[in-house]
């Protein structure tokens, strides 16, 4: 607890803006070593101390998440962890984000589906019962209707509204896979992110269909392009984040937000250099 949070309750509640400003500013400029004050002033009684408490507590973990991401970027490599990298691309874009719930959500469905596995065998066995968990029951699917929507490449977005783009939905299988102690790999083909859990390729954008080497030959077909055996190799967690950036900027770059472009674009090259 804070030495004088008696004192910065009163002030944070103060009527003078100025004052108010000021003792938010100084808060602010202690930066990641008060988060924890932060979080105790943030639950006082006073709802307006309260009020201006989270936001200062949201400004502090926001701009820690920016520094921290960007250190991360050129260091970021194929065996890195991609789900902390979500997390905190997640944070330093969405003010207010706490990482804990979500956390929470993947182990508890992750759990359940270790349950619903217990008596399966073989590979096509375990996706029916992934895909019918996570697409059927929890109706996690493909945004047709708002496709390139920034918060369809965002964890913690697709975590609530159930709706994303094929990477974004193939990272959900993979992250609920490994709580529940099975492996699903991201398969980077061009066009079309899919994922694969042994030697079956399904398609989480598509209520998690399964598909043959005929069906990718067809995706890559319609882009003028020709299957070749790296098409359908595991997607590493650089080349996953590479994509997840992209996919950012290109939707940045149609909603006009040039600050979070220039943002998004600096560190894909930081990403880019390792």
């Amino acid at each position: 607890m804070h030495p004088q949070k008696e004192a910065l309750v009163r002030l944070l509640a103060d009527d003078d803006e100025q004052t108010v400003r000021l003792v938010k500013e100084q808060l602010a400029a202690d930066g990641p070593s008060i988060i924890e004050d932060l979080r105790d002033l943030a639950g006082c009684d006073d709802p307006l101390a309260a009020l201006h408490a989270r936001d200062v507590l949201h400004e502090v973990v926001q701009n820690e998440a920016l520094e921290r991401f960007e250190v991360m970027c050129p260091v970021f490599g194929d065996g890195s962890d991609l789900e902390e990298a979500c997390w905190l691309l997640a944070a330093a874009l969405l003010r207010g984000f706490e990482t804990a719930p979500y956390r929470q959500r993947l182990s508890a469905w992750g759990a359940e589906l270790s349950r619903r596995l217990r008596r399966t065998s073989g590979d096509r066995q375990r996706v029916e019962i992934m895909t019918d968990f996570l697409s059927g029951e929890l109706v996690f699917t493909g945004n047709t209707d708002d496709y390139y929507n920034e918060r369809n490449s965002l964890l913690p977005c697709v975590l609530d509204s159930r709706k994303g783009i094929p990477i974004s939905l193939t990272l959900v299988y993979i992250l609920v896979g490994q709580r529940a102690g099975i492996t699903v790999e991201g398969v980077n083909l061009p066009g079309h992110f899919l994922a694969r859990h042994g030697h079956i390729l399904f398609d989480p954008f598509h209520q998690g269909r399964t598909l043959t080497r005929r069906d990718c030959e067809e995706i890559l077909r319609r882009q003028n392009q020709q299957l070749e055996e790296w098409h359908l190799a595991p997607a590493t967690p650089r080349q996953m984040l590479t994509r997840i950036l992209a996919n950012l900027l290109y939707a940045y770059h149609r909603a006009g937000n040039n600050t979070l472009y220039a943002r998004v674009k600096h560190w894909s090259q930081l990403l880019c250099r390792t």
